[in-house]
């Protein structure tokens, strides 16, 4: 990796292999990640329901928000991708170049879940990441966070 990598985000135009693909593979990163959380939003809503007598099955949104959360700060601090990002290669940098840390991580899935509870929230970040050259979303924007193929490591 270059030095020019670990001070900032590769540039679009000189180094456009770190970002080729990079919004197809978000989206079908989205649709893997989206099937994981579901699963375990429905086994968590399930058991919470069953142990408290039916009336924790009330509190479903509330889990759903929950599991994502977790499911997307956990993942993300420990390789700076979330399982859907690293089958398709790739991961998050921060405004410096470097990997998520958990700070990074919990402040860029909290933001992303807010935003996906909200249809315009949603539209603008889609927006926001078809109008970028970096395809960033709108947390991407906030933080100065960007996605990338994933370099390879020596």
């Amino acid at each position: 990796m270059s030095d020019v990598m670990s001070l900032h985000h590769p540039d679009p135009a000189l180094d456009p292999q770190f970002y080729r693909g990079v919004l197809s593979k978000r989206a079908l990163a989205w649709v893997i990640d989206a099937a994981i959380i579901l699963a375990l939003w429905l086994v968590v809503s399930t058991v919470f329901g069953l142990v408290t007598f039916g009336i924790g099955f009330l509190a479903a949104p509330v889990l759903m928000f929950l599991v994502s959360l977790s499911y997307r700060w956990a993942t993300i601090s420990r390789r700076s991708a979330t399982p859907g990002m690293r089958f398709f290669g790739i991961e998050f940098r921060t405004a410096q170049g470097a990997r998520f840390d958990s700070g990074h991580a919990f402040w860029h899935s909290l933001m992303f879940v807010l935003l996906m509870g909200s249809l315009i929230g949603w539209l603008i970040s889609v927006i926001a990441m078809l109008g970028t050259e970096k395809s960033q979303g709108l947390p991407d924007l906030i933080l100065g966070t960007t996605v990338i193929n994933r370099p390879v490591d020596f």
